[in-house]
């Protein structure tokens, strides 16, 4: 039995590292925007690349990649340690090779593409030559593959792709989009009729018809794109025909557990500022952290925030013992349930404390506020996840399983009967028996 709640004292080094590191050198970066110009921009280069390779010297460059791939091999339990030191800063992710929505996309193409598409995207990708977009949701249809209306019609020896995708995160500098598209409209299951496509941006027919923002902004990174009649040669497909929805689970399961590993460390961040905002802020009867509203609103957010941590390191935790993302299914959509809440009110407690100066661009609150309704939607609606939940630990119950004996009162209530008569009989035979020795005397 393993039960251990320390970390690795040469593990916590490096942690120890990861977070002076991120806080002193690329945080200021995430304040003036670097990386908004992509992966080839000049200032990329100046800036990121020298960071990038601090990060290989310290053996700390895409740790969720197996060796064999330029990894270190971590198990989720160590990424989850890590990532809460890389989500408190933007940029953290990218300057250590694990940046959404490229590892996701790498990682499906590992599995399941051929050695010219490993050639041609993996590679690049794992060394942050290239970056990719995810193109799945539809304007009509979100996330839900049953209303997916983009076609991939075969005509000779090539896929000519129509229809509209949106929110295809990282497009705006993107160089190939991985594409879900409907290839097999009448196949009797739903969920093998669509087909995944790794298509160049360059390609004839792809149109971006804006970047759209979040929470107000202009312009973002959620690319809306337009795809008419776009070529892709016939071998531009990712692994089987009609696996696209088994292929997006395969990338999507890991994507939400990683995007709460690095809420932990949005959470943390929103915590410490809290915390120093009510040691700092004095009014004329003392300071914020005297009064006992506060002090509430502090108590609560360290408490959510440990026990989704600890949640979240559970979910780690069974990832490596199973190896099997389905078989952590139903715990995996309970952490991406918990996840938008727990982000949400800490964030807030934290703006709120923080008065004026906490709606204002000076800190970074109201960003974290609606990254946690953005957490709420990515990756599939809170909603639906609860559902897994609840069908996931409701089919192992039946009305007559006797495995659960308490849930049925009238069984319950016979055995106790029972249970009383058989003390009963017990009792008079001792009685009896004591009545016989005293006679015998």
């Amino acid at each position: 039995m393993a039960w251990d709640f320390e970390t690795d004292p040469e593990y916590q080094k490096k942690l120890d590292w990861v977070q002076e590191f991120v806080e002193n050198e690329v945080e200021p970066l995430t304040q003036i925007g670097v990386g908004m110009g992509g992966v080839k921009s000049k200032t990329y280069q100046k800036a990121v690349r020298p960071l990038q390779a601090k990060v290989k010297e310290m053996g700390l460059w895409a740790c969720h990649l197996t060796p064999d791939l330029g990894g270190q091999g971590y198990g989720q339990v160590k990424l989850a340690l890590l990532n809460e030191k890389l989500g408190r800063v933007g940029l953290a992710p990218v300057v250590f090779g694990c940046q959404a929505p490229d590892t996701g996309n790498a990682e499906i193409i590992a599995h399941y593409g051929t050695k010219e598409q490993k050639d041609k995207y993996l590679w690049p990708l794992l060394n942050n030559e290239i970056t990719s977009a995810f193109s799945m949701s539809e304007p009509t249809g979100g996330s839900d593959p049953l209303f997916f209306k983009t076609r991939a019609e075969l005509h000779g020896d090539e896929w000519v792709i129509n229809g509209e995708k949106w929110f295809s995160t990282g497009a705006r500098n993107a160089e190939v989009l991985v594409v879900y598209a409907v290839t097999d409209p009448d196949h009797k299951d739903p969920y093998k009729r669509m087909s995944m496509f790794l298509v160049p941006k360059k390609t004839p027919g792809v149109e971006i018809l804006r970047n759209v923002g979040v929470g107000g902004m202009g312009g973002g990174n959620e690319g809306y794109v337009r795809y008419t009649n776009a070529k892709v040669p016939f071998d531009a497909m990712l692994g089987p025909r009609g696996a696209a929805f088994e292929l997006g689970q395969v990338r999507l399961g890991g994507g939400r557990v990683h995007h709460a590993m690095r809420t932990v460390g949005q959470c943390q961040k929103a915590l410490d500022l809290m915390c120093q905002r009510a040691v700092s802020r004095s009014t004329r009867d003392g300071r914020l952290g005297d009064y006992q509203m506060v002090q509430e609103q502090i108590a609560d957010s360290y408490i959510q925030l440990q026990q989704f941590r600890l949640m979240v390191l559970h979910v780690a935790w069974l990832i490596d013992k199973h190896k099997d993302y389905k078989k952590v299914r139903k715990d995996i959509a309970a952490v991406k349930v918990a996840m938008p809440k727990v982000y949400h009110d800490i964030a807030a407690n934290a703006l709120h404390i923080h008065g004026a100066l906490g709606v204002s661009n000076e800190m970074p609150f109201m960003g974290m506020v609606t990254s946690s309704f953005v957490m709420g939607i990515a990756d599939g609606p809170t909603e639906v996840h609860k559902i897994t939940v609840a069908k996931q630990l409701l089919k192992d119950f039946r009305p007559d399983n006797d495995l659960f004996p308490s849930y049925h009162l009238p069984k319950v209530r016979e055995r106790a009967r029972q249970k009383h008569a058989d003390l009963v009989e017990e009792l008079k035979a001792e009685w009896a028996n004591r009545a016989r020795s005293i006679d015998a005397l």
